[in-house]
């Protein structure tokens, strides 16, 4: 039979937490995964022993809680089908260890509207994080609670496709679920840069986006990683930026940034309805710039309508000087008075480096981690995540600071 006992924090500050039901079919991991949990003080931990036929975690439930972390078995097939057969609207926002395979349990997790997944044996510290994330959200009131990063080159072939795929990919291995959303819908090269291949096109999404939910748009993307999605156009496919409406693009960020905790836009060189859309939203937004008179000309342009026209100020905009040469007849001071700058990012000329990780389709962190480009784009994920932490410190993520000392 189905065994529930409630394990809940003694304070009266817990108790008007939020509730975490902990499923497993083994009592040694249910304990380990309880007492771990129980070091949120925000969270009323219940734990659940499943002991008989049932696949379901959630069945028979009087109430649902308010999150699930559920340990699976070697019935994870079973398990994580019973959870889709349900309605999303019924399962609470769902963790998942334990042992499965990787690329099909991976589908199946997410499509069940897993927000991440932890390998055995599980951390501590990686544990905690994941729920954290989880309270995070819940709190917000499921709102959109992800983060959106702009990326946008002041003239052709500056890198910010580069700095697009391969931000995206540190912010996924690093921080969390990122969606990288490549809206060039003539001559988009995300999937290349990726090496994926995608069945399905942000087309697609965007004219079905009235009925999608965050388990279909998964579904949609190509996946690089569990935490890497990429959503961009095929090769066979053309579309002009008419065929897309904004209110179309307007619901697609808001789900993303619904279900992901960071998207990441790829954007062509040039300001119409949909540049506009995304611009508006951004959190931050990637100039992209090279050292000459050219370069500097067409970023002073666009720099000038970001923050006259479209009303971007303060740290939202941030230029990065790519391919940056110190010796360069144009310095860095040069291109700050220019475009009015006080704080440049720079990437170091890596071509050779560069050139064989999008050949190979490889992100530089994993084909070069030692690489100076590399470095200077991990420091540049590493300020983009702390900003955001800044910029939102919750209870928990003051909590999770006592207990590691971060």
């Amino acid at each position: 039979m189905l065994k529930s006992r409630e394990a809940s924090i003694a304070t009266a500050a817990r108790k008007q937490g939020l509730s975490l039901l902990i499923s497993s079919r083994d009592a040694g991991a249910l304990r380990h995964l309880q007492g771990l949990s129980q070091r949120i003080p925000s969270l009323r931990v219940n734990t659940r022993l499943v002991t008989n036929g049932h696949t379901d975690p959630l069945y028979g439930l009087e109430q649902m809680p308010d999150l699930l972390l559920l340990r699976v078995s070697h019935l994870w097939r079973e398990e994580l089908d019973a959870l889709l057969q349900r309605p999303a609207h019924e399962r609470p926002p769902l963790l998942v260890c334990g042992p499965l395979d990787e690329r099909e349990g991976m589908r199946l997790a997410m499509q069940a509207g897993a927000r991440d997944f932890l390998p055995e044996p599980v951390a501590a510290e990686e544990l905690l994080k994941a729920l954290g994330r989880m309270v995070s959200e819940s709190r917000s009131g499921g709102g959109a609670t992800g983060q959106l990063v702009a990326v946008m080159n002041a003239k052709g072939g500056s890198g910010a496709t580069l700095l697009a795929c391969n931000l995206a990919q540190q912010l996924s291995a690093k921080v969390g679920s990122t969606l990288l959303l490549d809206l060039d819908l003539q001559f988009g090269s995300v999937s290349h840069y990726l090496d994926v291949h995608p069945n399905h096109s942000h087309v697609e999404v965007l004219q079905q986006i009235d009925d999608m939910d965050g388990v279909a748009l998964r579904g949609f993307c190509s996946h690089f990683s569990p935490t890497l999605h990429i959503l961009g156009g095929r090769l066979d496919e053309l579309c002009l930026p008419q065929d897309v409406q904004a209110e179309q693009l307007e619901a697609l960020l808001r789900l993303a940034k619904d279900n992901y905790e960071w998207t990441v836009v790829d954007l062509p060189r040039q300001i119409d309805h949909l540049t506009g859309t995304v611009l508006e939203q951004a959190d931050r937004i990637y100039v992209l710039v090279q050292q000459s008179i050219s370069h500097l000309k067409d970023a002073g342009r666009l720099v000038r309508i970001l923050r006259d026209e479209l009303g971007v100020q303060g740290g939202r905009l941030q230029v990065v000087v790519n391919r940056y040469d110190k010796g360069s007849p144009i310095s860095l001071r040069d291109i700050g008075e220019a475009l009015r700058c006080t704080e440049l990012q720079k990437l170091p000329n890596d071509f050779a480096v560069v050139s064989e990780s999008q050949n190979a389709g490889v992100p530089l962190d994993i084909h070069a981690p030692r690489a100076p480009i590399t470095q200077a784009l991990r420091e540049l994920s590493k300020e983009l995540a702390g900003h955001q932490a800044d910029a939102g410190q919750s209870l928990f993520k003051r909590a999770f600071s006592r207990f590691f000392g971060e």
